[in-house]
């Protein structure tokens, strides 16, 4: 063979593109590590947006449904039941309002203020509860978003540190040598922000999801506590 046709068939074989699977095949195990963590967790990542998106959707046609109905349903003891509550985040804070009510009512309503003050403290509490539920699924984002790309960064340092281990070992400093060993470490900084960017951009988004439903539940807690304080006054 010619050297002509052994450079153009160097050529041939050459990679076009780069291919994920091989960079983490050839990677240090430390690099491989890190690299396997990371899309762990940005499967994880995907997971919760996935299913808190299909949650918040479900509480709000829920809570909707039962808001419509606590207005018409003169029944309430049947409306609040425990299986009516069972995920339901606006009955919760309707339930604990009008429990709050009545072990004031039972008391005798001596002092008719705290016990208004003592129902709006109740569901107050309940909405902070049910917003702080929601919000807790979300930390593993943030821990995500924040965490992934310094992590990333790690793995890319080990491998680029590899790399000028493998030039004195060598005893070469040619690109050719080197370059493997680099991509390699640069493919874990690129795992670590494809993981973080979803991340970040899921908690800022579905946080505001939260802080809107949190603002509708207090908006529901008002309209239920101005209807028993004025039962109240007719007490």
């Amino acid at each position: 063979m010619s050297i002509l046709q052994t450079l153009a068939a160097g050529t041939a074989m050459a990679p076009t593109r780069l291919d994920p699977i091989e960079l983490f095949m050839a990677a240090d195990i430390v690099v491989q590590a890190v690299i396997l963590g990371l899309v762990l967790a940005s499967v994880w990542v995907w997971a919760i947006i996935v299913g808190f998106t299909l949650r918040m959707s479900n509480l709000r046609r829920k809570s909707g449904a039962f808001e419509d109905e606590f207005w018409t349903n003169t029944d309430v003891d049947g409306l609040l039941d425990g299986r009516r509550r069972k995920d339901n985040p606006s009955a919760r804070v309707a339930a604990s309002g009008i429990a709050e009510f009545r072990r004031s009512h039972k008391s005798g309503l001596k002092d008719k203020e705290a016990a208004r003050a003592r129902v709006a403290q109740a569901m107050e509490g309940q909405v902070a509860l049910e917003s702080d539920s929601l919000a807790d699924r979300l930390n593993f984002l943030a821990t995500v978003g924040s965490v992934a790309p310094f992590v990333g960064l790690f793995g890319t340092v080990w491998g680029i540190m590899n790399s000028f281990f493998q030039i004195g070992l060598q005893q070469n400093s040619s690109l050719a040598v080197v370059a493997p060993g680099i991509a390699e470490a640069l493919f874990a900084t690129a795992i670590g922000l494809f993981a973080a960017i979803p991340a970040v951009i899921a908690y800022n988004r579905l946080s505001g999801t939260v802080n809107g439903f949190e603002a509708r539940l207090t908006r529901f807690s008002d309209r239920v506590h101005a209807q028993i304080s004025r039962e109240m006054e007719g007490v």
